[in-house]
C-alpha cells in the first residue's frame, strides 16, 4: 500500500518492537521516506554502524527510499553550560557525519528550551544567541536546508530567526500545533515556503501519535490540497507514529487523497 503523492510520504523507523533494518526492511513498499529517531544515552545508543549505514544506502537505492534523521531529543544546543553545549554539537556532529553516506532528506533538530512551556528561557536573547553559534557549526558538515528546526510547546517565533538567518529549513510537527492549541493555518501560512517536512499524527485522550484518521476529515482536506499546490518543493510527510496498527490505518486514510497505491504493500 503505497499511494502516489506529489510529496514522498514517510513513517518512523520504529513500527516495528525491532531494530532499524528489520523495520526498514519492512516498510520499503509501503513507504518512500523513514524517519531515523535516534538516541545516545549513557551505554545506549541507536545511533547505526558503518556497516549497518552501508545497508540503509542500499535499500534505499533498490525501494526509492530517503531518510529523515531526528536528531536526539535530550540534547541543549542553547544550553547556558558551554560544556552541555559542546556535548550537544559533538552528538549532532556525529551522527550527521555517520549518516551522510546515506544521503539523508533532512536532519530534525529540537532548539530546546532551558524549561517547559510558552517561554523556552529566562533569557530568550541569550538562549537565541547560543543555538544560533551551535547551529551554525553544522554547517561546515550538512547544507543549511537540510536542517530543519521543529516547533516544541513554545511559539514558533522565538526560533524562526535562527532559521531565517541562518537559511534552515522548518520541520512543521501538526501534532504539536494541535495538542498547543495553535493556530495551525496561521502558522503554515507563515512558514509554508520554508517547511521542508510535515510531521502529522492524531490526537486521542490528549495524547499525540496516534494513527492519522483522527485528523477532522475537513482539517485533512485543506492540509492536502496546500501539499498538492502546484510547483510546491519536494517535501516528506512524516506519519509520525509508533505502531504497526498506527501506520496501517494512517495510510488508509491518506490513500484516499492519492493516486492508486503502487508496490505489493501490506502482507
Amino acid at each position: 500500500m503505497k499511494p502516489r503523492f506529489p510529496f514522498r510520504v514517510g513513517t518512523t523507523s520504529y513500527i516495528l518492537p525491532d531494530e532499524i533494518l528489520p523495520n526498514i526492511r519492512f516498510l520499503a513498499d509501503k513507504v518512500d521516506d523513514v524517519e531515523l529517531v535516534l538516541f545516545e544515552s549513557g551505554d545506549l545508543s541507536s545511533i547505526p554502524n558503518a556497516e549497518t549505514v552501508r545497508e540503509l544506502k542500499l535499500l534505499a537505492t533498490d525501494h526509492d527510499l530517503t531518510y529523515t534523521i531526528h536528531l536526539p531529543i535530550d540534547i541543549h544546543t542553547g544550553h547556558a553550560k558551554e560544556s552541555e553545549r559542546r556535548r550537544a554539537v559533538e552528538a549532532c556532529r556525529h551522527i550527521i557525519d555517520r549518516l551522510e553516506p546515506a544521503s539523508p532528506f533532512g536532519y530534525i533538530l529540537h532548539l530546546a528550551g532551558d524549561r517547559r512551556g510558552a517561554e523556552p528561557s529566562a533569557d530568550l536573547a541569550r538562549w537565541q544567541a547560543l543555538h544560533r553559534d551551535s547551529v551554525r557549526s553544522l554547517l561546515a558538515l550538512v547544507s543549511a536546508d537540510r536542517i530543519c528546526i521543529e516547533n516544541l510547546e513554545y511559539p514558533f517565533e522565538h526560533a524562526a530567526g535562527i532559521v531565517f538567518d541562518l537559511g534552515l529549513s522548518i520541520c512543521c510537527d501538526i501534532g504539536h500545533l494541535l495538542l498547543n492549541g495553535s493556530d495551525v493555518d496561521a502558522h503554515l501560512d507563515r512558514h509554508w515556503p520554508r517547511t521542508r517536512v510535515v510531521h502529522l499524527h492524531g490526537l486521542a485522550d490528549g495524547a499525540d501519535h496516534r494513527s492519522v484518521s483522527r485528523l477532522e476529515l475537513s482539517f485533512m482536506q485543506n492540509l492536502m490540497q496546500r501539499l498538492r499546490s502546484a510547483g510546491e518543493p519536494d517535501r516528506v510527510v512524516t506519519l509520525e507514529v509508533f505502531a504497526e496498527n498506527d501506520l496501517r490505518d494512517s495510510l488508509r486514510y491518506l490513500a484516499r487523497w492519492g493516486l492508486p497505491a503502487e508496490g505489493p504493500g501490506w502482507k
